[in-house]
């Protein structure tokens, strides 16, 4: 089945990670890929434009069906291969509903991370602010904080509860996101905890950004 899909992505994008990981969790090795450099803008190409005119990635395909937008890509790996591999949606109601919680508020999470580490790639330099770059550093914080209390408050080790699902799959790629631009480990030890505990799982570990492997991220959120 892995050799009907095809997947068009970029390295450290945590969108196309998140795909990759649930690729990985359902043991759908072997599936089609390219892996394109967004600094070269290889994400409008022709290629990519015929499978997601938003000209984004992951631009996902399987089969004659096309989900460019991550969680519905890793909605529908599950929903569609749900005896194979690891299972991402809990039985136990409460936790289902953390998990989606979770899963859903995950992209606001990305969004305010976005907003302060691409600021100057999207915004115009004649239309950048002082007061702006605050505002989204206070925010990201704040996001940051709620994160870090959701893992206090447990029950854990996963963010919907005892078993790894698709919570982590959505919001794993974003928290590492955060350590790779420096933020503080002492200063969020749950986040941490979280982070070190999870990067050696073999969905993650396979499915590692290579870019990642070769730099280190500046020191964007160290302060934050």
């Amino acid at each position: 089945m892995a050799k009907d899909m095809t997947l068009l992505w970029g390295s450290g994008s945590p969108p196309c990670w998140r795909v990759m990981i649930a690729l990985e969790e359902k043991n759908l090795q072997g599936y089609n890929q390219k892996l394109l450099d967004f600094s070269k803008g290889e994400h409008k190409s022709k290629e990519v434009m015929a499978m997601n005119p938003r000209g984004q990635l992951p631009a996902f395909k399987c089969k004659d069906l096309v989900l460019n937008e991550s969680l519905a890509a890793c909605m529908y790996l599950e929903s569609q291969f749900k005896s194979q591999g690891n299972k991402l949606i809990p039985d136990c109601p409460s936790e289902q509903a953390k998990m989606y919680q979770h899963m859903f508020e995950g992209l606001t999470f990305h969004q305010k991370m976005v907003d302060v580490i691409y600021y100057t790639w999207k915004v115009p330099e004649g239309e950048r602010h002082d007061s702006a770059v605050k505002r989204n550093r206070e925010a990201l914080t704040t996001e940051i904080k709620l994160w870090e209390e959701y893992l206090k408050k447990g029950p854990g080790p996963f963010l919907a509860g005892k078993d790894f699902s698709l919570a982590d799959v959505v919001v794993f790629p974003s928290i590492a996101y955060l350590f790779r631009f420096q933020l503080c480990e002492e200063r969020y030890p749950k986040l941490a905890a979280y982070y070190n505990s999870l990067k050696n799982r073999p969905s993650i570990k396979a499915s590692w950004p290579p870019t990642w492997l070769e730099t280190h991220g500046p020191e964007m959120l160290h302060d934050i």
